[in-house]
């Protein structure tokens, strides 16, 4: 069984997946792979549209969800498709790393590699969670609140959780 991690940007998906990574966790990272394949998320961004990364994405997560016992960090709309949730559930559970906007600010803000965040920070914040909670919730399977909690906290609860 694979754990991926989900929501915001900002969240703290990669940064708890490094933390199971040093307990000797094999981790994969979906924006990593499109990385890899396709060049930098805002240059894909920038010269494709978000349809074209949508499409990357999905790549991705088949190139992953066959997998198992691997914690899979997912991009923060990788949920959006439902055909992903389909295939990442098949062999895993679905974490959502449930985040306030205060905490998001603070762990994105200045950070020039989140297309979808460009400019005005808090609105789009704002208006991206309004937009993906109830997909978040609606497919996670474990919700874990991250708000003052370090990596290491969440991957304790997670563990926990899965046990």
């Amino acid at each position: 069984m694979n754990i991926i991690l989900a929501g915001m940007p900002g969240c703290g998906k990669t940064t708890v997946a490094e933390v199971f990574e040093k307990r000797g966790a094999t981790v994969l990272d979906t924006d990593a792979l499109i990385v890899a394949r396709y060049g930098q998320i805002n240059s894909i961004f920038a010269e494709h549209g978000e349809e074209y990364f949508r499409n990357a994405e999905t790549q991705a997560v088949k190139d992953v969800c066959g997998l198992d016992g691997v914690v899979i960090a997912t991009g923060g709309g990788c949920l959006l498709r439902s055909e992903n949730v389909r295939l990442l559930k098949t062999n895993g559970k679905i974490v959502y790393l449930k985040t306030g906007v205060e905490t998001l600010l603070k762990r994105v803000e200045g950070n020039t590699d989140r297309p979808l965040l460009a400019g005005q920070t808090r609105a789009r914040l704002e208006k991206l969670l309004s937009e993906r909670r109830s997909v978040y919730e609606s497919a996670a399977d474990i919700t874990v609140e991250t708000d003052g909690l370090t990596p290491q906290a969440v991957a304790d609860k997670i563990t926990e959780s899965l046990k």
